[in-house]
């Protein structure tokens, strides 16, 4: 790379690192907020609180790269036009692709930085953070039962107590138990302790009462059409234990894992012993096109953002006009990127366009940074025209 590259690409390089950071902070921190309810009310703390939506970041990287690659790229090349500057480096005999040098090196590394992020950072830490919630939200259980507090443990269990002594021991408590559909059970005790068992967290209760609403068919002798009727049948006991390690009865022991969490080669070649549906089986196809195809529009982006900087007649106050055409054309390209990852993860037959909607773009703006070869002359302007101070 010349001295000229040298300069144009260290402009780039420390633009980049400090949009992608200052972007992927913002992502965070709004992405983060739904998990303070762990430290506020569940009484988890903040440095696992952090380690926890940390596990995030990569996958906010592998998204927002190639589109910071872009603006920093358009933004860039427009002021050095708006100085001048291109026009004492074409001056100086540099050609447009001798131009564009400093922006594809960018995006090559762009391009190999996302690869790494979506082939084995990003479903590692995916599995780790989700892995992670599940264990917060069963084996953590014991701790996230707070005195005073209606604590839910999954989305249809509630454990209440009303304080806890020193030892450990819960008092007062209730547990409204909804993981059997159509028969909740509601349990009062005295007190009770929070122990590890072979699944999990239970709790043993002392003294109490199992309260359960039943669904019970019609007497012999009613109409027919008779809806079942409903009974409350209850039960004193000395001593209870229940499971706390799972949101559902029916829950499988072992947690499934998504297409997020899954690498490449277990989204295309899944073990059949999983019994994997088929809807799901799609989205794994299509979610293994798209991670090979993501990081290429890191240089589509780039070429993008180079075919409209450099491209046309100069004029003095004509940068503004650039930027909201190149982030114009790039907004309707996420736009389409996004229409066709849904429509692709529905009928794997539409997967060669998420491989078009990332190669036709960047071929595109090369066309164009190229002079336009084979289209009339004088319908793309090849040289920059300097305009009288």
């Amino acid at each position: 790379m010349s001295r000229l590259d040298h300069y144009i690409f260290r402009q780039l390089a420390v633009a980049l690192l400090a949009v992608t950071i200052g972007l992927a902070a913002l992502v965070w921190l709004t992405q983060s907020l739904r998990f303070i309810e762990l430290v506020l009310d569940r009484g988890l703390s903040f440095s696992v609180f952090i380690e926890l939506t940390g596990l995030l970041l990569p996958s906010f990287f592998a998204v927002i790269l190639p589109i910071t690659t872009f603006v920093v790229s358009l933004f860039v090349y427009v002021r050095l036009a708006s100085d001048r500057e291109l026009v004492v480096m074409r001056a100086a005999g540099l050609s447009q692709w001798q131009l564009a040098r400093p922006v594809l090196a960018l995006a090559t590394l762009a391009m190999a930085t996302c690869y790494i992020l979506e082939l084995w950072v990003v479903p590692t830490t995916q599995a780790a953070f989700r892995a992670w919630q599940y264990e917060i939200r069963n084996e953590l259980a014991a701790i996230l039962v707070q005195e005073g507090v209606f604590s839910s443990v999954g989305d249809d269990l509630t454990v209440y107590a009303r304080y806890r002594d020193p030892d450990g021991t819960l008092r007062g408590i209730l547990v409204h138990d909804a993981r059997e559909a159509g028969a909740p059970v509601t349990i009062l005790a005295e007190a009770g302790r929070i122990a590890s068992g072979p699944n999990g967290p239970r709790v043993t209760l002392e003294n109490g009462q199992r309260q359960q609403v039943e669904k019970v068919s019609p007497p012999p002798g009613s109409p027919p059409g008779t809806a079942p009727q409903s009974r409350l049948s209850v039960l004193s006991f000395s001593e209870n234990s229940i499971d706390l390690a799972r949101a559902s009865r029916g829950e499988a022991d072992s947690r499934y894992r998504n297409a997020q969490e899954r690498n490449l080669q277990e989204l295309l070649h899944p073990d059949p012993a999983e019994r994997i549906p088929d809807r799901d089986l799609k989205r794994f196809i299509a979610e293994a096109h798209q991670r090979l195809t993501r990081p290429l529009s890191a240089i589509g982006y780039a070429l993008v953002a180079l075919a409209t900087a450099l491209t046309g007649q100069f004029r003095r106050h004509g940068g503004s006009l650039r930027l909201f055409t190149g982030i114009a054309v790039v907004v309707v390209l996420l736009a389409i990127g996004l229409t066709v990852g849904n429509l692709a993860a529905r009928s794997p037959r539409l997967i060669p366009l998420v491989w078009l909607n990332a190669l036709l773009p960047g071929l595109v703006a090369a066309w164009i940074l190229s002079g336009a070869p084979g289209w009339p002359q004088g319908w793309f302007t090849r040289r920059t025209r300097t305009a009288a101070p």
